[in-house]
């Protein structure tokens, strides 16, 4: 089977690190090995020199399993990536998506950014001339604003968010106090507990849900980041994300509520600092090869970030022109030595990445199945992605009641006032970082769509943000609220 980085014996290749320059393969740069540990110097080019290396690293990296994947199947027919023809495509299709002897078929969704991946491998090799035609044959529709636009012919239609939940923020608590903090069914600390990061997960957990970042764009945070709260009593603080870490490629301010920045600085002070006390110790940090020690911030709110490079160079570069990988070589000489900027660090105390949040909330969405079996009727569950949607849903109810308050209006005027409330889902869609608006109704927001939660919104005399939101959660599936975990007398009794 092709490998992604497969293991060879480089011990010999002394010149390593010049073949790679000359390649212009940099650190983390992905490439594939077939099955005999050969390297297609094709694909090389294409994971390093085309527009595939403009993508966002989570990106690449799924890109590059999903080609991986279709070139192993490519490979069990005696053929190699550049002979695929559209016939194995739909037996690659066929597989995937249906074939009763894959055991782990996947929904129109995954095999929509499968056939993405792959459109925008074979479309590159077609402009390079390495294949004639290729595999993923495309035709012509039109698009949302008329215009005729081509897609892969095997695009899925089947793409439902159906499998999507959405919590209010009381349910949202539940899951973090049970699933991160160690609590019981009871709200009562778990003598058995024996998390040491519970602190950390908890304030990477709150940051997410309330300021609707992705894992990723949250999780290469750096602690010169942070929002400053310098005394200030505000509900809400700013902060900005760099260019490189968006899925857009563009800066963007985000809002981080007070309480969600008090845990984060509360870790900072207790946990964070004694996994860095340890690696200083044990002079972790000074074994480290190719880190990027800053020496100072000059620009506007300490934008341009300078450091000295391994030939003693002096380098400035923006933060926000600073990827992931680059993020996590950055270091600062502290009160006790070299230390991460790195806001979210493993027990060696060296960076946690982004990547490895999912396990952190797949144990707790384990745990609350543990711990609260037999005590709710349905025990909650939650994903980095949910915490944007549930974000997305929190903001669109509170913005309005907001807007409700603070103009006054009656009942009446609410509803002589429908297009005012349009600016509420464009202030959405900006806080999630989102090109379009429709991508804010039709996904992230599906709920309200279904539910037409303008007219709920609109005809409500007066009700809070959480009534408003357990009212919606009751005639949604979708959305999961604390009454959505109620055991009732029934299923109590013996």
């Amino acid at each position: 089977m092709a490998t992604v980085g497969g293991h060879l014996l480089l011990e010999s290749w002394a010149d390593l690190e010049e073949r790679e320059q000359a390649s212009r393969v940099d650190p983390g740069d992905p490439f594939l090995t077939d099955p005999d540990y050969r390297v297609d110097a094709r694909l090389t080019r294409y994971f390093t020199r085309s527009s595939f290396a403009h993508l966002s690293s989570e990106t690449k990296r799924n890109y590059t399993k999903d080609c991986c994947l279709f070139f192993n199947f490519l490979w069990a027919r005696d053929k190699d990536w550049w002979q695929a023809e559209s016939e194995d495509l739909l037996d690659f299709e066929d597989w995937r998506r249906w074939s009763p002897r894959n055991p782990r078929r996947i929904g129109g969704a995954k095999w929509n950014r499968e056939l993405a991946a792959l459109r925008h491998l074979y479309a590159w090799a077609v402009r390079q001339r390495y294949v004639a035609v290729s595999p993923v044959t495309e035709r012509e529709v039109i698009g949302r604003h008329g215009e005729v636009i081509r897609v892969p012919a095997a695009r899925a239609k089947d793409v439902r968010s159906s499998n999507v939940k959405w919590l209010t923020p009381r349910a949202y608590r539940l899951w973090r106090d049970v699933g991160l903090r160690g609590y019981d069914a009871d709200g009562r600390r778990d003598q058995h507990w024996y998390g040491r990061n519970d602190d950390r997960n908890a304030a990477y957990s709150d940051l997410l849900f309330s300021s609707g970042v992705r894992r990723t764009e949250g999780g290469s945070l750096l602690t010169i980041e942070v929002p400053e709260r310098a005394g200030e009593n505000r509900r809400f603080y700013a902060g900005r994300l760099g260019r490189e870490v968006t899925k857009s490629r563009r800066e963007r301010t985000f809002y981080i509520s007070a309480e969600a920045l008090a845990a984060v600085e509360s870790y900072c002070l207790t946990t964070r600092r004694a996994v860095i006390r340890r690696a200083q110790a044990k002079r972790r940090y000074e074994q480290l090869d190719g880190i990027l020690v800053v020496t100072r911030q000059t620009g506007r709110q300490g934008s341009m970030l300078h450091w000295r490079d391994a030939a003693g160079r002096s380098v400035r570069r923006p933060l926000t022109s600073l990827d992931v990988s680059e993020r996590a070589l950055l270091f600062v000489e502290g009160p006790g030595g070299l230390e991460p900027l790195w806001l979210w660090l493993s027990e060696s105390g060296m960076p946690f990445l982004p990547h490895s949040w999912e396990a952190v909330y797949r144990a707790a969405s384990q745990r609350c199945q543990k711990v609260l079996a037999g005590k709710v009727a349905s025990p909650p569950f939650f994903t980095p992605h949910m915490a944007r949607h549930s974000f997305a849903l929190h903001m669109l109810v509170a913005l309005q009641h907001v807007h409700d308050r603070r103009f006054g209006l009656t009942p009446k005027e609410r509803r002589d006032f429908r297009l005012l409330y349009g600016d509420v889902w464009r202030m959405v869609k900006d806080l999630l970082g989102h090109q379009s608006e429709e991508t804010t109704r039709n996904i992230y927001l599906a709920p309200v769509a279904d539910l037409q939660v303008r007219s709920l919104l609109l005809d409500e005399s007066g009700p809070d943000t959480t009534d408003l939101l357990a009212a919606i959660a009751r005639m949604s599936e979708q959305v999961m609220d604390t009454d959505d975990f109620a055991v009732t007398a029934a299923e109590e009794a013996p």
